[in-house]
């Protein structure tokens, strides 16, 4: 398969895991989503189309906007994260069955949380270039001169508040995912990276 491939098939493979593990938020949005998550709720349930094809105008969105202050087109990892994980919400979304009880979706949501940050672990273990959403933070921080905790906080709470104002679910789960998400990628990385080498390695054997 060679080695380069084996890293778009981590790559994609972690954006499809993004994209199952959104839906099952969803499932159990009573306790609230992610920022940008919020935000597409939010603009889905004002003007219709679906969750995920709002993740994908977004992502459009913010491209344009870097592309805009940078003039330069963004690396074609960027597309494939736009449009990859935006579609697999929808398919997920479709598949997966409703989910009743506050102990069944508090139980399907936190499924959604571990099955999310391993699919963006995944997504970053090869290195094959950040999300749209990710690379305009980068953009942020060159042009404020701010750090990248506070450009990113500064991102989110915007998006947020956005978000609440169009009716997006915000709750408890909302904060706990703000400050779990890195600790739990963090978790996840070393695994994903021994995965790789493994898959490295075998193919190098053959």
């Amino acid at each position: 398969m060679g080695q380069y491939r084996i890293r778009w098939v981590f790559f994609v493979a972690g954006l499809t895991i993004i994209g199952l593990g959104i839906a099952l938020m969803l499932r159990g949005k009573r306790f609230g989503l992610g920022s940008w998550d919020v935000l597409h709720y939010g603009l889905w349930k004002h003007f219709g189309l679906t969750i995920g094809l709002w993740s994908i105008i977004m992502g459009i969105v913010v491209v344009l906007i870097t592309v805009l202050f940078t003039k330069e087109a963004p690396r074609l990892g960027v597309y494939v994260n736009m449009l990859t994980i935006g579609t697999f919400i929808d398919i997920f979304n479709h598949l997966l069955p409703d989910v009743h009880g506050f102990t069944a979706q508090l139980l399907t949501y936190t499924l959604g949380v571990i099955i999310m940050t391993f699919g963006v672990a995944l997504y970053i273990t090869p290195q094959l270039g950040a999300g749209p959403r990710d690379t305009f933070m980068l953009l942020l921080i060159e042009r404020t001169k701010l750090d990248l905790k506070t450009a990113r906080t500064i991102m989110e709470v915007v998006v947020l508040i956005v978000g609440w104002l169009l009716g997006g679910p915000v709750s408890i789960g909302t904060i706990i995912v703000t400050f779990t998400l890195g600790p739990f990628i963090q978790l996840w990385m070393p695994y994903t990276r021994r995965l790789l080498e493994r898959w490295v390695i075998a193919e190098q054997t053959f």
